[in-house]
């Protein structure tokens, strides 16, 4: 690694994932809350809307290596790339280590598990999950399935929040 890319990578670090992002031109609308470095070799082609979130180890791929067998191969071929734009609504989280390939169009108010693979479109208000990523359920089926399990820690310290926690699942 290069002095200077080694720089790059302290200050990168220092600032934080969403001022990366910007800085190496992804497109964001408001209030969103980046966790990953992973933007690929062309961040300028994502576009992100407000209020995305993503979680760590999220990745984002706008090319496709293989088109170097195809470079090979054919000669009409030599200096061509497999290149794409991914674009997100409002309103989404991108779970831990979850993929998005280019070509991906991800609507509003969407919720991607951990690990999932996204290719293609996602429809908005709905939960997508899985290698590769499909519908589970929607927005609404969510909320009522989950609804039991939600607990109300936000806003609370690191003491309280552990205080809540194990009075609400080991009533101490």
């Amino acid at each position: 690694m290069r002095l200077v890319d080694l720089f790059n990578l302290v200050i990168a670090r220092i600032n934080g994932p969403t001022k990366f992002a910007i800085k190496n031109g992804v497109s964001l609308g408001d209030n969103c809350k980046i966790r990953t470095f992973n933007f690929g070799s062309e961040p300028y082609l994502i576009k992100m809307g407000s209020n995305v979130s993503t979680a760590r180890g999220v990745s984002f791929v706008n090319h496709d290596g293989g088109v170097e067998v195809l470079r090979n191969l054919y000669n009409e071929f030599k200096d061509a790339d497999l290149i794409g734009t991914i674009e997100i609504g409002d309103n989404v989280f991108i779970g831990l280590n979850s993929t998005v390939l280019y070509g991906s169009k991800i609507g509003s108010n969407v919720i991607i598990g951990s690990h999932s693979i996204v290719k293609g479109e996602l429809k908005s208000n709905s939960v997508y999950a899985g290698v590769p990523a499909k519908y589970i359920c929607s927005i609404n089926e969510y909320r009522e399935k989950n609804s039991k399990n939600i607990v109300r820690t936000k806003g609370l310290t690191n003491s309280e929040k552990k205080k809540y926690l194990l009075n609400h699942f080991f009533d101490n």
